[in-house]
């Protein structure tokens, strides 16, 4: 029973390229395919050849995957009858699915499949462009392409641009990465007599009628580095020119303690710009944050210590360990089975630190309002808490009564500072029970006394008068406007 398959590749351009071995098999057998019919060489061989073409499987299917593998199916049923031919666009493993199918799936089928020559339509487009690979090179499927993974410093070619339709999300991926202005190439028929290239801005790159299965795009490499501005890569770059012999004196001269202070700064100003609901001021903010975590690990790289691939490859070992629901096997019902999951796997790995106590691990740099609230909730985790919210409730009572104990002829201050802690740590602790960080809560707070009162500093104004002559009454019902003004939005 025959079981072969020889697969071909005609080459990219015309038949004078086409190599004689090629040209004499595919001229002779009698059991010839296509991938598609649509190619410069088969036009000019019409009256030669005797084939079968699969566009029709194209013209039926709009999934390109479903097309290669019905494709590959249908080669493989031909071949258990008679030995085949199959021949392709250009080389056969260059660009070819179908290839790749019948190479894996054809051999542990127990096919004979056999690869001969054929000239890649990327030897035409680079004499068409006039370009040396050598300089850095990406080729991308169109039906794949994924802007994160494009090298734009490296020339790209993007193919398999097959219509209008293609085209179109080819250029929204680029433009997730390029001006829409920025200049590419598009190649058609590269090789043949029927070669066209046209430049064009990226934004027009679907509007052009000429586009065919014989055409690739051509992305030249960014040379302005402010294009990549926007890229990780280019960030660490800057940094550690910023670090480097001939960077920023203040810089060079920073540690990981004498940034401790601009961390805090900036994670305070990101929940401020959070709190604001600006999203502008969100994007400055959360790039100033980052720039605290980009310079902490250029200093650890510098100091020969760690790098920020460290520090990602952690991060990202991490969400992969702690979400066994999503990259693994465990199923999970809700929220609550996610967090109890996150728990018990953070458990684990703490009881391989040696801590002595299980609140070592809340943060000891973190506000004090914040370090009450996570080591209740770690305390609770244990089951040391209050089994309802009415016993919290009178917790805070006590500790008022406690405090106002204190508030007599003549108070101690330090017990005073003492009572009124606890009343802060108990109000904390009802604040936790509703799932309210209180740090979050005050800071929200604040602002809204802020504007507020900046709202009487205004009225004051405009009435040209100093707050000091105002009486309490009236400052009160400017309050009360500025209160009016929030709830109405």
């Amino acid at each position: 029973m025959a079981k072969q398959i020889t697969i071909v590749g005609l080459g990219a351009g015309d038949l004078d390229q086409l190599p004689f071995g090629v040209y004499k098999l595919i001229t002779t057998t009698e059991h010839l395919f296509l991938r598609t019919k649509e190619h410069p060489i088969i036009e000019e061989l019409k009256n030669e050849i005797t084939y079968t073409a699969f566009d029709f499987i194209y013209e039926e299917n709009n999934d390109f995957d479903e097309v290669y593998h019905k494709i590959t199916a249908a080669l493989l049923e031909k071949a258990a009858e008679d030995n085949i031919v199959y021949a392709v666009p250009g080389h056969p493993l260059v660009a070819e699915k179908t290839v790749q199918l019948l190479l894996t799936e054809g051999r542990q089928k127990g096919y004979t499949i056999v690869v001969q020559g054929g000239q890649s339509f990327l030897d035409s487009t680079f004499q068409a462009l006039e370009i040396d690979p050598i300089e850095g090179f990406q080729l991308v499927d169109a039906l794949t392409l994924k802007s994160e993974h494009l090298q734009l410093q490296s020339h790209i070619i993007i193919t398999q641009v097959y219509d209008q339709m293609v085209a179109s999300d080819v250029k929204l991926t680029l433009m997730e990465q390029l001006p829409d202005d920025y200049k590419v190439m598009i190649v058609t028929a590269a090789g043949s007599s029927d070669q066209q290239l046209k430049e064009v801005p990226l934004y027009k790159l679907d509007r052009e009628t000429s586009v065919n299965n014989l055409t690739s795009v051509y992305v030249p490499p960014v040379t302005n580095e402010e294009l990549l501005h926007h890229k990780f890569t280019s960030l660490r770059e800057i940094i550690a020119e910023l670090r480097g012999p001939n960077g920023c004196p203040w810089d060079k001269e920073q540690t990981h303690h004498s940034l401790k202070r601009y961390l805090i700064e900036e994670c305070y100003e990101l929940i401020e710009a959070i709190e604001e609901e600006d999203i502008d001021h969100m994007i400055e903010e959360l790039g100033d944050v980052l720039l605290q975590v980009v310079l902490h690990a250029q200093i650890g790289e510098d100091e020969g210590m760690f790098t920020i691939d460290d520090v990602i490859k952690d991060i990202s070992d991490k969400m992969v360990r702690r979400h066994p629901h999503v990259f693994g096997e465990t199923v999970v019902k809700d929220t609550g089975e996610v967090l109890s999951n996150w728990d018990e796997i953070k458990r684990k790995e703490k009881a391989e630190t040696n801590k002595d106590s299980i609140l070592d691990s809340v943060a000891t740099s973190l506000p004090a309002l914040s370090k009450a609230f996570h080591l209740q909730k770690k305390a609770a985790k244990v089951g040391f808490d209050w089994p309802t919210i009415e016993e919290i409730w009178e917790k805070v009572k006590e500790e008022i009564r406690e405090f106002e104990d204190e508030l007599g002829p003549h108070p101690d201050n330090r017990l005073l500072m003492k009572e009124f802690g606890d009343v802060l740590f108990a109000l904390v602790n009802v604040g936790r029970h509703y799932n309210i960080e209180p740090e979050e809560a005050l800071i929200s707070t604040n602002k809204k006394f802020y504007d507020r009162f900046y709202y009487i500093e205004k009225k004051a104004a405009e009435t040209n008068r100093e707050l000091q002559d105002m009486s309490l009454e009236e400052m009160d019902n400017y309050w009360d406007e500025a209160k009016k003004i929030e709830k109405e939005g």
